[in-house]
Order: C-alpha cells, then structure tokens, then sequence
C-alpha cells in the first residue's frame, strides 16, 4: 500500500505512520522520510491529515474507524470493516451523516481483468450466466501467533478469505442476495472458523453463487462464471500483483478452449485513485456505505447459518 501512495503524489501526501512499538515505526518512518506518531490517537488529528487507512486486526477496526471519523476524516479501511453487522452499520450511518468516505479495501474490484470478465459476460461469450463459483484459501501460517489466528483479534477464515468471495458474487449477482446455506469448520483449541462454505441466491431471480474458503488449505483463488454457451475461469481473481498478467480462460459451444492473456494492472493504485475520488465527491459515496453494509449482512447471515 505505502508504494502505491507514494507514487501517486498528485493525489496523496503520505504525512505518517503509527504503531505500537515507536522503535519499529521510527525505523520505518526514517526510511520513509516521513514523520513517527507513538500512538494512534495522535495521528488522527484534523489539523495534521484528512485522510487515514487502517490496517489493523479486524476487532481494532471499529474502534478505530469510528474515532477517525469522529475526527472529520476520511477512511480506507481493510477488509472486513467490522466484526458484526451493528458494528459496520453504525459506521455507515456516522459516515453518512458527516459526508465522509468509508471505503473497505477490495482493491480486486479496480483490477482491470473484473472490467474485462464482466464484459466478456455482457456481450454474451458463454450466453446467460446460469451460476457463480469462488473459492479463495492458502496454506497454514508458519507463525501461529499470526493475527488470522486469534480470536480476540477477529481472526477467522470467514472475515478475512471469506470475504473476497462473498464481494465477488455481488459484482456479478448483486446486492440483492440472501444466505440460504453455510458451514463453518471451528477450531476448538483456537477457538476460530478455519474453513467453510456457503450459498448465496437472488431474493428477485434465479442466480446463484457457492463460495468456499479458508486457512490451512491448498492454494486457491479463482472465479467461475457458468453460462448457458459457456464458462469464464481465472484462478488469481484476487491476488494478481502489479506484475502479473491475469489469463482469463473461456470455453464455449462448439469451440476449442481458449487462454486470454491480459496486460498487468495495479489495484492498489486504482483503488487510492478510486478512494480519492470519494473524497473529492467525484464518486458516489452512498454507493460504497450500501455495499459495506450490505456485505457485512452477508457475512452474519453465513455465520448464522453455519452456527444455527
């Protein structure tokens, strides 16, 4: 992220960073050339930014949203926004009130292989989408004290890998879903969901998504659109680097399968792009507090579902 900002100083001034440990964060800053706040409530100052990104465990999330925009500033916060939905609706509605940009940071959205998969759907190369299929996990972390892994830090597969995949079902299916079916696998001694699935349907139509996720798992990250003609696949849907060209695999009636290879894009970049513009009032800011609440209602109600 901090690249990212740098390179884009037409947009931003990177003022400083904040952590626990000053030692640590004076390093940093130094090699930065940017200044060092032994805490975080002394960064969030009116007078010093008008902006914060927050990349704290989840549990720290809403504390500190909310004493950022206390503050009138705006906010790029990581995924997920909060750990339940009161708490990301709470956010929302204080956002709203004081016109103030929240946005959650799928920075997958602005890669430019979404744009191209949506429009290869929109101009019907597998026909009409019938089903979406999304599954995001990676291996077990060698550092068990690695914050996914805390309970008290809002670890969980669900918050973190499962996100991804329930945001990508809306870019395709829309906000308008429901959970009608989820599973959670808990680890007792860790006391967190380490993997699990779930189904997700239009309350208005026909569509559906299944999603998987978790830790501990065989590398996965891909997207699966099935159409009546045909299918879109891609398998680094939400980790494609500034360097890597995405392939996007289309098969269809009739036809041999084919590779389409894209040019390299940075999310990261457009998504800073994007989130100035939400400050700026050049983008709807309405649009992202209805998806920020909306995707934590997801997020509960597959958490219901697995623990009903």
């Amino acid at each position: 992220m901090v690249p990212s900002i740098l390179d884009l100083s037409n947009n931003f001034q990177l003022v400083g960073i904040a952590g626990r440990n000053i030692e640590k964060t004076k390093k940093v800053a130094h090699e930065l050339n940017i200044a060092a706040f032994e805490s975080y409530n002394s960064l969030i100052d009116k007078k010093i930014v008008d902006a914060v990104y927050v990349p704290l465990p989840n549990s720290l999330h809403f504390e500190w949203v909310r004493k950022a925009l206390k503050e009138g500033l705006h906010v790029l916060v990581e995924k997920s926004l909060g750990c339940s939905l009161e708490e990301v609706d709470w956010l929302n509605k204080y956002a709203a009130e004081k016109n103030l940009a929240l946005l959650e940071n799928f920075q997958f959205r602005f890669h430019n292989q979404l744009a191209f998969i949506k429009k290869l759907l929109k101009d019907g190369f597998i026909g009409e989408l019938r089903s979406l299929r999304s599954s995001f996990g990676f291996p077990g972390f060698v550092d068990e004290s690695n914050i996914r892994y805390k309970k008290e830090l809002g670890g969980g597969s669900l918050l973190d890998a499962g996100a991804y995949t329930i945001k990508v079902a809306q870019e395709f299916l829309g906000n308008d879903l429901t959970v009608s079916a989820g599973s959670l696998f808990v680890n007792k001694e860790k006391g967190i969901d380490m993997y699990g699935g779930g189904f997700l349907k239009q309350k208005n139509g026909d569509l559906y998504a299944q999603v998987s996720f978790g830790f501990d798992n065989y590398y996965q990250c891909n997207l699966e659109l099935w159409g009546s003609k045909g299918k879109i696949y891609t398998n680094r849907i939400f980790t494609a680097r500034a360097d890597h060209q995405p392939e996007i695999v289309v098969e269809t009636n009739g036809a041999d399968m084919e590779i389409l290879r894209l040019e390299t894009d940075d999310h990261f970049k457009k998504m800073l792009i994007y989130f100035y513009n939400l400050i700026e009032g050049k983008e709807n800011k309405e649009k992202e507090y209805l998806q920020n609440v909306n995707q934590a209602r997801l997020i509960e109600e597959l958490k219901n579902k697995a623990y009903a």
